[in-house]
């Protein structure tokens, strides 16, 4: 599409699918409403959930879910030869997701009670992070189109982007919600990074802290606040747990 005789510069993007759920990609084929225009602003050369183009020429590479398997850490290396810009897509791509659970059990043991006497190769979850550089991070269980889009257009078109340094909460005082505490409700939202616009207080859920600590948590308040409502530490550590944002951060630990 020409605009004033000029033709606009895409950028050639590939989005890449490793240890997950591949939600946060069909997140990308969802909200119908900019998916035109967000498709526009780029050449996809390489999508397996929404094109067959598989083309391994591309400019920015767009990472979603984890590393558990040595031929992932080639595969990976090899997508951040190419690409100028990496970006890790969701919670798994950023934190190791739900995924990293498997860090803290016996993985030979649970590979033979899965897979019996043909067991399959896995390993150690990783973050994209902890194997190539990553460029951009965009967390989130699945991560919010919104917030690709805008990346999308700081990329391509120069649009300033600044990752916001507040918490979950500020979005749902906006969104006039009663705080999950006084319905009863464990939630992260206090020290979890905003960004997502509070979809699961907003719908009753209380926050899991899929994108992570926020700038300079207080941690200790917030502890102290779960206690007094009557949440336990084993309650308050599964759920910081849950999404490997807050990896090493426990009750014992505040």
């Amino acid at each position: 599409m020409r605009y004033l005789g000029i033709e606009p510069v895409k950028p050639r993007v590939g989005i890449f699918d490793f240890s997950g759920c591949e939600g946060c990609q069909l997140q990308l084929l969802n909200k119908e409403e900019s998916l035109g225009a967000f498709l526009s602003a780029l050449e996809i050369v390489h999508f397996r959930e929404g094109s067959s183009e598989a083309s391994d020429d591309y400019d920015i590479a767009f990472i979603d879910g984890c590393v558990t398997r040595e031929d992932e850490v080639v595969r990976l290396k090899k997508i951040r030869s190419i690409a100028k810009l990496v970006v890790a897509m969701g919670s798994c791509a950023s934190f190791g997701g739900v995924l990293r659970h498997r860090n803290y059990i016996d993985l030979d043991a649970a590979n033979r009670e899965v897979y019996g006497d043909k067991p399959k190769e896995t390993g150690k979850t990783r973050a994209i992070h902890e194997v190539v550089k990553v460029d951009v991070t965009i967390p989130g269980c699945p991560v919010s189109k919104t917030q690709v889009e805008r990346i999308v257009q700081h990329l391509v078109l120069g649009v300033p982007f600044h990752d916001v340094v507040y918490p979950v909460c500020v979005e749902c005082k906006q969104k006039f919600n009663t705080c999950m505490f006084e319905k009863g409700t464990l939630c992260l939202g206090p020290i979890t990074r905003g960004g997502c616009g509070a979809p699961c207080p907003t719908g009753g859920l209380g926050c899991w802290g899929c994108r992570g600590a926020t700038v300079d948590p207080n941690l200790k308040e917030f502890k102290d606040l779960a206690l007094k409502r009557g949440f336990s530490e084993a309650e308050i550590d599964e759920r910081l747990a849950f999404f490997g944002g807050f990896e090493g951060i426990t009750c014992a630990s505040i």
